[in-house]
This record gives C-alpha cells, structure tokens and sequence, in this order.
C-alpha cells in the first residue's frame, strides 16, 4: 500500500461519534430514497421553542415521504428542563438536549437550526419572556436562519398566543410570524445583521394544529401512510425520532393505521395557490417544488442550459435506477451531478449576482447527488485515527481509505482538513492521484493539526444573560463536525465528500464502535465541582481533589498548586503527579482546613509541565443514544460559606431524584447522609435514620418507591421525620401522600425567582429552627420559586407561606407539613434541586429546617394538624 502525506489544520469545534446509520440511510432503501428525491428542490423551515416540541410526523411525512428538505428550528436548546437519565442541568442539560435533536435529525432526514436563545426556566407570558430575551435580538436570529435555509413555507408550531400556555412558546409563535414578514426587510435586517444572508421573501405560513386536535385546520395529511421500501409508515419513522428525547423521558410507541396531522394557512406569496386556504390540496400549491423554478431565476444561458440538463438527468435517474443493479442509475446521476457542479461554480465566482434560492437548493442537491453517486458506484470512505484525541498545538495522523466496491475506475485525487475550506490553508492539500480498480482499496495518510480546542460552539465564550454571546452564522448544527475533505475522480468527472474523522474500535459487549477525533488541552485539569457548601465560622476540614488528564503521548511531571481564600490553608503548597502518556489520568488530593466567614470564596487549581501552565479541564457528557461532548470549564469553584445552624441528631437517609444533585450539598454542609436505592427501599432497616428525603419527580422515576410508599409512612408513624421534594401528577394518586391534594391543569407554578413570599405562620419551626428564616433568605433564587404547586390541599396540612407570580391568586402550596402518627410529613414544591447546587444560602438554611421540623420546640399556634388559611 502506497502512503503519502500531508500536514493540514483542523479546528473541532463540536466534533461527535458517528453512530450506525438507520436503515432509511444505508443501502437500497436510502439510494432509492434519494434517486426518487433528486427532482425535488423545496424547503420547509419549522420553528419551536425547545427540543422537544418539533412535530416530527410533519417532518417526517415531509423529508422521508415527499423528499422535501426540512429543517427544525428550536429557538433554545432546552437548557432549563429537567433530566430524567443523568444530573445534568443548565449548560450540560443543553449540550445533551442538542445532541438528541441532531439524533432525532439523522433518523428523519432533516436539518437542525438553534438561535442564540438560553431556555431560563418556564414563564407565563410572551411579555415575561421577552424580558429575559431581547425581542429584535431573537428576532434577528430567526431572520438570519430564514435568510439562511431560505425556505419556500414555515410552519410555526405554536400560535403566539396564551393558548400556547409556556411563555415560551407564544415568543415562538410571535416572532417565527415576525421573521416570515421580516426576511425581506433589508432596512430593518440588513445583510451585515443576518450572518451576511441577504433578503428572502417566503411563500407560505402555516401554523401547526396538531396541538389543537386539528382546530381550525385547512389542511390535514396521513403521517401513516406505509413507505414499501422503507418497510415502515412515516409515523413509525417519526416515533424513533421521538423517542430519541431520552432525558425527558419521551420515548414512544408508533401505532399504526392512519395518523392525521394538520396545518392551518395563515398567510400566503405563492401567486398559484388558492384565495380560499381550505381548498389547498398540498402545502406546495401555487410552488414549482421541482428545479424548473430556477429557469427564470438564472441570467446566464449556460445556467438555464445547465437547469435544463439537471431537470431531464434527475428524472431519468428515477426512472433507470434498478435497485439490484445501482450502477443503472449512474450515467444520469454523473449529468446531474455535472450540471450542479457547474451551477455551484458559477455561484462561487460571483454570489452575489446569483439569485438565493438557487444558491441553497444547488448546495444540497449537489450534496443529495454525491451521496447517490458514491452508493451507486459502490465507493466508501473512511477517515481513521488510532485515538480519539489530539492535543492542542499537535498533529495527529489519520488514514484515509477509498474502497472501490462497485465496477468502475476510481482515482483518489486529494485529501485534506476540510476546515481547509474557510481558513485558507490550500497548501495543504495533498495531490494523490491514486487510481483504484474494482474491490481493491487505497488508503493515504493525512496529518491534521490540533487549532482550537473542541467543545459545544455555542459555549465558546460566557453567556449575556439569557442569550448565548456567540452570533449565529447560519449554519446547522447537523453540519459542524470535523472532517477531511476527499476529492475523487470517476470515469466521468470529480466528486468531493466530507468525511468524518473517528476512532473505531471492538467493544466486547457493544461490537463496533466510533468515538470522534476531538482536540484537548496537553493537560486536562478540573476538580469534582465548581460549586460546594459549607458552613461558615465553622471548623472545615475537606480534602480537594484535582485531576488530570494526558492529551499529549510523551510522559511527563507535573506539579499542581490550589489558590486558597483567605481563612483556609492546604497541607502542601505544590504535590506532583506522573502522567505516562495520552490518555493517563492522575488525581492529587489537597487536604484543606481552617473556617470562612459567610459569602463566597474561591478555591483554584493549576497544573504546572514543561514551562507551561493548565487551568482549564472538561466534564465528559456521553450517553449512548447521543454522540460524546466534553463541557469545558475553570479548575475552580466556589464555596459559598451559609450561616447555618446544624438539627442535631441527624441521620438521613436520601433516594435521589430526577436531575437530583441536592444529597452531596447537605453533605458539604455537614449532613450525616445515606443515599439509598430504590431497589432495597422495601427491605433496608429504617429504624437507623431520623430522616427520610425523597428527591425530585423519584416517583416518577422509581416504580420502588411507589411500591414501598406504605412502608415509609408507617416508619413516619413511628417517630421519623419524611420530607418529599416536588413531583408532578403522580403525586395525587390515592396514598401517595399521607392526606390527599390535587394539581390544576396545567399545575401551579412560581416562575418568578424573585416573587414576594408571605409568611402564614411566623412561628412555624420550618421558619425558626434551627435556623430563622428572613426575607434575606428569599434572595438570590435561580430559575423559580416552586413548581406543579398543589390547587386544593387537605385540612390535615400546614402551610407556613404563600407566594404567587404577579397578577395571580395567592398558592401556600409550597411546604406542606403534618403530624402523622408519632413522626412528621413534610412535602415541598419549592425549586430545592435547583437552589443547592447553585449555593443558594437561603434555600440552604431552610432544607435544614425541614430536616428539623420533627424534633423542632413547637410554639403555640402550631398544634399538630392545625389548619390554615388557604
């Protein structure tokens, strides 16, 4: 085997894992799918406000049944949900949400839009979420994605309106008609404020009505209908896309039979479609959705020819393509693929003076046909390195291989970083020309250089509030991995494929497996967290753990060093470890002493090797349903030193919860604390444990819990003390609590985090000890207040505060407390998972208190099961 090489640049910006390929992508089935799409050159832009609200049978009926190409637009990444497979929030939260939708995407065959939009948490009404997210800013963004994708119809999958309930959604409903009216403004959005995209003026609106059981529809279709040579209806399709929203537990089954979807029309250009919406018979009418809608739209007479050509090459395409036999499809497939290829050289010489529209659909039609052509010719291409991460500053060699699988002479030409393209580094490439005869394979060695470190793009730098401070360019996130671009020479003509850049290894249990080629610091350095409690004027005693990571393949010392804030000190200055080679890990182990006066304090790690020094390490974040990320972050964090009296006699016992983090806070704050398995919660001996904590949503998530619920109040009964932290309408089912409350649809919530709290009770020890609680401790929430509050509650129930967001009745749904038997019962709504975490001092102290509530003096006025006023 004849190797060359070449030194090329690559910077990773949000590299991930190749995954296998669903069947609709591989073989028959996907080459069928795109021969018989090829003459289709239309696009659909839909738009919602989270991960999870994409119609997937819309999108699904439209890319896999009628070859349309479609793109998702969430205007946020759902950073501020919850996470039912892991303890990931915010920004991590965010990441994985992401890499579900780029799941999702690889399934349904579409693309994947965000705009720089931070989901904060659930609101009420478009007017409070616009107070978190500048209107023209997120406006812009939308704008910039139309002018982007350039598409011919958006669907809106919400209505503007507060029918919409999250207010959330009705900024999407807003704004995603706004940027349909906008697009073409050119006065109020000029090209330097959308990435550089000029006007475009789309055809269509529709809202989506499935939401609103197909009220007020003007147009229904079959997501049902049975594609034969995918062996599956588009519902089925759209199902797996679904269920790929794994953290928020949205996994489903299709059923099969007819599946009606709806839109409603509400605004239209399209000079052909009808006046009347209802008597639409496609979403497409009054549009040429074929390339024919490029001939008046091409000055040139060699690109009106080249249309021409590219119109009766897709067609024959369709028509000679015989399955058994690819290689029928390729002479239409190489006129095709020429005739793009010399209406995509036009547009590179001069964009600007050729129209938009064609600039988009010859993009990804040339993008379609290479795809054909590659499967029809029988050629495969790989790009593979020995391990899956470079060092930034390092090259690393990757082997890149052509097999020639089908009947025809294929010559491989050049390879080099495709990043190449936008840096400018052309000297790179490597000239190859190496010819490959039928079933033989060639492979050649291009050495790519480490430039920027890979992490989630959008993470790059801080964030502004509620708006990611990187800009948008246009781009999809379906596009951003980094790959070698590989030019071939067929009989007949060039083709030029990206390829990505893996590591693919045997799992003994998983078979084959691909991890992407990600540039690392030469030393990863980060500590256990970048938040702890602790109490403050308090003797401390914590050991501080910093690990490293090798990203180089040279062994080496290094010497780690903590900054320490004033009242602590460590029992070494320096320690240092050995790193033997890439991928070594070591972790050194400072033990830190002394005591912090209340407020925050910072504690920094620093790796020292070589003359150089690392401060910086990463949080792996994988799953096995999404591709790998690393969240990037200081080796630093913050204690934040609470006021805090401790309840004595304490010995709690803790299940944790849905994106549950609050058990190792009340460690730090010096909780003794057993976390407990759902599994052996029927037979662990209770009776060793004062308390009994229940986390977030565990109901939901624990079928063992619920099982075992008789068994924990009878332990309450006999003296233990259970605090049960929110949960959704499980929560109301008979015997789940000791006395019964009900929720509203949708349930109560506070989502201002700075809502005024009435105090009911004053001397209610949940509010004086150990610790008494101020409006002080009411400051500094994140996100919320509290959350699916109950509606009606039972007599038997204490209710020491009150809270409501503006313009709403009074709730005193947010702690709950009973005598029950001889021990104590207390449920909580309030946001607690989300405040410990992030070393909020208040909801700090008054966890404690709760943990106290059984033991604590009681004061007249709050007699075992008194009532109060709701």
């Amino acid at each position: 085997m004849h190797v060359r090489h070449a030194i090329v640049a690559l910077a990773l910006t949000a590299a991930g894992a190749l995954h296998s390929l669903p069947a609709q992508d591989r073989g028959a089935a996907a080459l069928g799918q795109l021969v018989e799409g090829l003459p289709v050159a239309v696009r659909v832009l839909v738009i919602g406000a989270h991960p999870d609200d994409e119609d997937t049978r819309l999108i699904t009926w439209l890319t896999r049944g009628h070859h349309v190409d479609v793109a998702y637009l969430s205007l946020t990444r759902g950073d501020g949900g919850q996470n039912l497979i892991g303890d990931e929030l915010g920004d991590a939260l965010g990441v994985i949400r992401t890499e579900e939708l780029l799941a999702a995407r690889r399934i349904d065959g579409a693309h994947q839009y965000f705009t720089r939009a931070y989901d904060f948490g659930f609101s009420k009404s478009s007017a409070e979420s616009f107070q978190h997210w500048p209107h023209d800013s997120v406006l812009e963004d939308v704008v910039t994605v139309v002018r982007a994708f350039r598409p011919q119809v958006i669907v809106s999958v919400f209505s503007g309106t507060p029918r919409d309930g999250h207010g959330q959604h009705q900024v999407t409903g807003i704004v995603a008609r706004e940027a349909y009216d906008a697009a073409m403004d050119t006065v109020r959005f000029p090209r330097s404020a959308t990435a550089g995209y000029g006007a475009w003026t789309p055809l269509k609106f529709y809202r989506a009505r499935s939401y609103f059981n197909g009220e007020g529809a003007t147009f229904t279709y079959n997501a049902g209908e049975l594609d034969p040579v995918l062996g599956k209806s588009f519902t089925e399709i759209a199902a797996e896309s679904r269920s790929q929203h794994k953290s928020q537990g949205f996994g489903v089954i299709a059923r099969l039979g007819a599946q009606t979807g709806s839109l409603a029309r509400e605004a239209s250009r399209a000079a052909g479609a009808p006046a009347d919406a209802k008597r639409e018979r496609s979403i497409f009418d009054g549009i040429d959705t074929t390339w024919r809608r490029l001939l008046p739209v091409v000055s040139r007479p060699a690109d009106k020819t080249a249309v021409g050509r590219l119109l009766a090459a897709t067609i024959d395409a369709r028509r000679q393509l015989s399955l058994y036999n690819p290689s029928t499809g390729v002479p239409a497939l190489e006129r095709a693929h020429a005739a793009l290829v010399q209406l995509a050289a036009d547009a590179e010489a001069a964009p600007r003076s050729m129209n938009g529209d064609v600039l988009v659909s010859v993009t990804d039609g040339l993008q379609r046909v290479t795809r054909a052509l590659l499967m029809a010719r029988g050629i495969t291409i790989e790009a593979t390195v020995q391990r899956d991460a470079v060092a930034l500053g390092d090259s690393i060699p990757v082997d890149v291989t052509v097999y020639n699988r089908g009947t025809g002479r294929v010559t491989l030409e050049s390879a080099s970083a495709a990043a190449d393209r936008s840096s400018g580094a052309g000297s790179a490439r490597a000239r190859l020309q190496a010819a490959i005869a039928p079933d033989s394979s060639h492979s050649d060695t291009v050495y790519v250089h480490g430039d920027s470190i890979s992490q989630p793009w959008w993470l790059a730098t801080p964030r502004r509030g509620d708006m990611f401070s990187v800009p948008i360019d246009g781009r999809s996130d379906d596009v951003r991995d980094a790959d070698i671009h590989v030019r071939v020479a067929l009989d007949d003509g060039h083709l030029v494929t990206d390829v990505p850049v893996v590591r693919r290894y045997a799992d003994p249990v998983r078979g084959a497996v691909e991890r992407p080629l990600m540039v690392v610091p030469a030393i990863a350095v980060t500590l256990d967290g970048t938040v702890e409690l602790a109490r403050a004027n308090t003797p401390l005693d914590r050991n501080v753990q910093v690990h490293l990571i090798s990203g180089v393949t040279d062994a080496r010392d290094v010497q780690v060093s903590l900054t320490l804030p004033s009242g602590l000190h460590a029992d070494s200055s320096t320690r240092t470890a050995h790193l033997g080679g890439f991928d070594a890990t070591a972790t050194v182990s400072f033990a830190i002493s002394g005591q912090l006066t209340p407020g925050q304090h910072e504690i920094a790690a620093v790796a020292r090797s070589g003359g150089n020094t690392y401060s910086i390490g990463y949080v792996p974040i994988e799953y096995s349903h999404i591709r790998p990320q690393k969240l990037y972050r200081r080796a630093a964090l913050t204690v934040d030193a609470v006021d805090a009296a401790l309840p004595p006699r304490l010995d709690v016992a803790y299940v944790r919860g849905v994106g549950d983090n609050v058990a190792p806070m009340l460690q730090e704050l010096g909780v003794p604390l057993t976390v407990l398995d759902p599994a052996h919660l029927a037979t662990v001996d209770l009776s060793q444990f004062t308390d009994l904590v229940i986390g977030t949503r565990a109901y939901e998530a624990h079928p063992e819990l619920a099982a075992a619920n008789a068994r924990l109040l009878a332990w309450v009964r006999h003296g233990g003390t259970m605090v049960v932290q929110y949960g959704q309408y499980e929560m109301t089912a008979p015997g789940r609590l000791p006395y019964p409350i009900s929720l509203s649809r949708p349930a109560a919530r506070v989502t201002d985090e700075n809502a005024p709290v009435r105090i009911l009770l004053p001397n209610d020890p949940v509010l004086t000890w150990p610790n008494r609680i101020t409006s002080d401790d009411w400051t500094g929430w994140v996100q919320e207040r509290s959350l699916y509050m109950p509606s009606t509650i039972d007599s038997h129930y204490t209710t020491p505060i009150s809270m409501n967001d503006p313009g709403e009745p009074a709730n005193s749904g947010a702690i709950l407390e009973t005598r029950l038997g001889a021990g104590t019962y207390v449920y909580t709504t309030l946001s607690l998972f989300r405040q410990l975490p992030a070393g909020n001092p208040g909801a700090s102290r008054l966890f404690l208190n709760l943990l106290g509530v059984g033991e604590a003096p009681r004061a007249a006025g709050t007699a075992d099961g008194a009532q109060t006023p709701r």
